[in-house]
């Protein structure tokens, strides 16, 4: 990243971008997460410091342990999944990500879980220019 972003405004962004986040550190403890009250995929607070398994429903369970042993290995960077949940009555397409994250010489420092609801984006068409 190139600047500072001082902590106030560094929060700011994190719940503003319109991108759920979940971090993991290199043990696979949930470090934090974004957007707690309006999250896709809700967690008690207490998750934090908690292994990343007691997360997850049973099963999608062995894929999530294939995805983060084969980031720690260094043979993936990220992994990506679309699902279709209902949400308020409606089918949404939630977009997943799993990013690994490393520092400068590679080292896997942990997992970036990012989720989106897409389904607004599926439905552009055309163009939209600014302040139109």
């Amino acid at each position: 990243m190139i600047g500072k972003l001082p902590e106030d405004v560094l929060e700011s962004v994190l719940e503003t971008i319109p991108i759920e986040f979940s971090v993991l550190d290199e043990n696979d403890k949930v470090l934090a997460w974004n957007k707690h009250s309006t999250r896709i995929f809700k967690r008690p607070e207490g998750v934090v410091g908690r292994d990343v398994r007691d997360c997850h429903p049973k099963k999608s369970l062995e894929k999530v342990e294939k995805i983060l042993h084969e980031m720690k290995e260094g043979t993936r960077d990220k992994a990506e999944f679309w699902i279709d949940l209902p949400i308020d009555g409606e089918k949404h397409k939630i977009f997943i990500r799993y990013f690994a994250l490393r520092n400068e010489n590679g080292k896997y420092l942990g997992c970036l879980e990012a989720s989106q609801d897409i389904s607004y984006i599926q439905k552009i068409n055309g163009e939209k220019r600014l302040i139109d």
